[in-house]
């Protein structure tokens, strides 16, 4: 085995690093983006604070991306990821700046950030209840719950003017169309291409019907400098910190989903469960990191697996220069402008169809499993029940009390604690049994990819 590299460890040629980096930049920029103008004008934020939030966001990203490929001193998984803040992190940090204030959120997120290090050691304790059944699911819930969030940017609001634009709609789906088009069309570097390629083919169109807004990339300052402590010294407060402490579990969970699945597609020899805890801490630091700039907690994603997986590109080192272009692109001005100018139904359209290969990614694991068992058949069903139904019919537990609401009402969330739950009901002391079925197809997996 001498000799052998794993495909993450796999190193391209600068311009191959350059391109897919660039990829997985256009893929999620639309991420920080969308998180900083909500948090902005849900509380009337001036253009100037917007700007270097939006500044701030893209550095932390991409400095939390280098990390998480290269994972110094166990900060980070060594694997293809991408940091972004995380959509349900958005929404309570800004709950909590309603009912308190900024600083108070703030603060919510550092002493969050904190809680990580100090949670991880009783949590790797739980990592054998996440075996494939589990994993597969999440990834299921995951995917269906990224279409539907990411679908309001190419429609907007229900109720809202302009809302399912047949214009918005039809350059949402025309950049799906175009991505699968230059996924069948091209062969080699332009094939591995097809999303970004998609993506700018979309926004070329959307130039031409005058969808697309250039002119206020040069407009302004030229370098932007992120702020530490831009609302000033945070608040700390353990009672209104608890609904973002209590995500962190739940992000924990997502983030073991995440690095199994990961280094499956990537062909990382080993136990996969063994590199989870790196890739928390990488979370634990940049969310610290991203509170002293005054954002909200800093996640590994779950959006560019199914980059990594459409595109068969796995090396680490292009989600490290993919961090390098967010932190280019957080300090100089016109870059982020420009990503600011994407037309949303483009970004939209390329989001979903990315977004569903990480489904199909979940479905590929489910495969492994015996649907025909009674154990795993009500496992997924049960999970699919609690996890799809808030998802699907928004607002069905609000009429509960909140800390109802906070945990039922997260579909993700309720659905991964129900398979974990109703797994382990089934299966006894047979967990064990289905992490080790798991750990081998780590390697069936990367010779599969390599043959």
């Amino acid at each position: 085995m001498n000799g052998v590299v794993d495909p993450a460890d796999e190193r391209l040629p600068l311009r191959s690093l350059v391109l897919f980096g660039l990829q997985h930049v256009l893929v999620m920029a639309a991420s920080p983006i969308t998180a900083v103008f909500l948090v902005s004008k849900a509380l009337g934020f001036s253009d100037a604070v917007t700007v270097s939030l939006i500044s701030a966001t893209f550095f932390v990203c991409g400095v939390g991306s280098m990390l998480q490929s290269f994972g110094p001193k166990g900060f980070g998984a060594r694997l293809p990821f991408i940091m972004v803040p995380g959509g349900a992190p958005i929404a309570i940090f800004l709950a909590i700046a309603q009912q308190t204030d900024v600083q108070t959120a703030v603060g919510a997120v550092i002493m969050t950030a904190l809680f990580y290090f100090i949670a991880l050691p009783v949590f790797r304790r739980l990592l054998r209840y996440f075996p494939p059944i589990v994993v597969g699911t999440m990834l299921l819930l995951v995917s269906v719950n990224l279409v539907r969030i990411y679908g309001v940017t190419i429609t907007g609001k229900p109720g809202t003017e302009g809302f399912a634009a047949p214009v918005e709609v039809g350059l949402a789906l025309l950049t799906i169309v175009l991505t699968i088009v230059a996924a069948r069309v091209f062969s080699g570097t332009l094939r591995r291409l097809a999303v970004m390629l998609g993506l700018v083919a979309g926004s070329l169109v959307a130039l031409a019907l005058g969808h697309m807004d250039l002119s206020g990339v040069l407009a302004g300052p030229v370098i932007a400098v992120p702020q530490l402590f831009p609302f000033g010294m945070p608040k700390f407060d353990v009672i209104a910190a608890i609904p973002l402490i209590v995500f962190s579990i739940i992000s924990m969970a997502e983030a073991t989903g995440q690095t199994i699945a990961t280094a499956e597609i990537a062909g990382r020899r080993g136990d996969a469960h063994a590199i989870v805890p790196a890739t928390i801490r990488g979370d634990a630091l940049m969310s610290l990191v991203g509170g002293l700039f005054g954002t909200s907690l800093i996640i590994t994603s779950g959006e560019n697996v199914g980059i990594v997986r459409a595109t068969n590109v796995k090396s680490r080192y292009v989600t490290a220069m993919a961090g390098a272009i967010l932190v280019l692109i957080a300090l100089v001005a016109p870059i982020g402008r420009m990503a600011t100018a994407l037309p949303e139904p483009v970004v939209g359209g390329t989001a979903v169809i990315v977004f569903s290969i990480i489904g199909v990614i979940g479905i590929d694991l489910l495969r492994r499993v015996d649907l025909r068992e009674h154990g795993p058949m009500f496992t997924l069903a049960a999970a699919l029940s609690i996890g799809l139904l808030p998802i699907l019919v928004p607002g069905v537990y609000s009429q509960f009390p909140q800390w109802v609401q906070m945990i039922l009402g997260n579909g993700l969330a309720a659905g991964t604690i129900t398979a974990v739950i109703v797994n382990a009901f089934f299966s006894h002391n047979g967990v064990d049994k289905h992490r080790a079925e798991a750990v081998p197809s780590l390697r069936s997996t990367a010779q599969g990819a390599n043959e």
